[in-house]
């Protein structure tokens, strides 16, 4: 099983995805698009993961990843956006992405409002990470599954692919190298990010082992 991971700043890398897709026996890719390295094909590949960046997903340097994700959500493959990323996955579905009303960055929570097999139960409380100032409508083949008071699409689900506008994927050491680069102010609060961590790693399993498993 071949996934690829694409990656935008050197900060902010596959951390806990990569672990879970290994674990699920996938062969984990990562392009690293901020070094100018190549896309690769949909045909080549079982699933994809876009995380994220401080660039607009309607930027023109990112049409290449928006047709490669409409690319594999053509061939069924399942995609997972990570904040840009989910951005990414709404726009290649044809959704609008803009600027949200104000920038939301630290550790916080998402509610559950649809039961999902990978999130949990609707009305579960997840603790979070977040950082983004854009966000996006909900594509019409797309099932809402999170929310929060200031940006009500927080995760969908289109087909067999998932954008999540929050983060999940930072363990320890990727939060320590993240850290320098979110806006001033920002307030991380170490048992928050501790509860992120921890259920970021039962998420990430949950969605790797139903896309390598989609895949198969």
């Amino acid at each position: 099983m071949q996934a690829a991971v694409i990656q935008h700043v050197p900060f902010e890398g596959p951390a806990l995805i990569a672990r879970a897709l290994v674990a699920a026996g996938a062969e984990v890719r990562v392009v690293r698009a901020d070094r100018g390295e190549e896309l690769p094909d949909a045909t080549e590949l079982d699933v994809l993961v876009v995380l994220g960046g401080p660039m607009s997903a309607s930027d023109e340097t990112l049409a290449g990843e928006r047709e490669l994700i409409a690319a594999c959500v053509g061939l069924g493959r399942p995609v997972l956006g990570v904040c840009l990323g989910a951005q990414l996955l709404a726009a290649a579905l044809r959704a609008e992405v803009r600027r949200g009303p104000e920038a939301e960055a630290g550790t916080g929570s998402v509610r559950l409002v649809a039961d999902d097999p990978v999130l949990g139960a609707a009305g579960t409380e997840l603790p979070v990470l977040h950082w983004h100032e854009d966000t996006f409508d909900l594509p019409e083949t797309g099932v809402l599954l999170a929310s929060s008071a200031r940006y009500p699409n927080q995760a969908f689900r289109s087909g067999a692919s998932y954008g999540f506008q929050f983060h999940v994927e930072f363990d320890a050491g990727a939060l320590d190298r993240a850290a320098p680069h979110l806006p001033a102010g920002t307030i991380v609060e170490p048992a928050a990010a501790r509860a992120a961590a921890a259920a970021g790693t039962g998420i990430l399993r949950r969605w790797a082992e139903h896309a390598v498993g989609s895949a198969r």
